[in-house]
């Protein structure tokens, strides 16, 4: 992989991401690729397995970004212009507080959501 390019990490094993990552794929308007933090080596991206564990991870331009900034900078990176506002949006306050929060709270109840399963659960 080369150091521009779009990778999303999330985690494999959970049926919801899966399909999360699969729908950014799938209607991005610039390549993003996916890979479960299970089957790559996430330290060639600078990060640890349990960051990787932790949350989702966007890298792109040899940056990573976490959590509600992974998907702030996916929607930061599209060619619409309503996307990319809305990416900068979830970068400051008081977006970014409430980007948190949403985030948080969907992956902590992600078992629950559509495609989600018992191994979706956190640990």
């Amino acid at each position: 992989m080369t150091e521009s390019a779009n990778v999303l990490i999330f985690d494999g094993d959970c049926g919801f991401c899966t399909s999360a990552a699969n729908f950014v794929v799938a209607r991005s308007s610039v390549p993003i690729e996916a890979v479960a933090w299970q089957l790559t080596d996430v330290a060639e991206f600078g990060l640890a397995e349990a960051q990787t564990a932790d949350r989702v991870y966007f890298v792109t331009g040899g940056e990573a970004f976490g959590g509600h900034l992974a998907f702030a900078h996916i929607l930061w990176a599209q060619r619409n212009w309503a996307l990319k506002s809305t990416g900068w949006l979830l970068t400051v306050p008081p977006f970014c507080w409430l980007g948190s929060v949403g985030y948080r709270l969907v992956a902590r109840f992600r078992h629950r959501l559509p495609g989600g399963t018992p191994a979706c659960a956190l640990r």
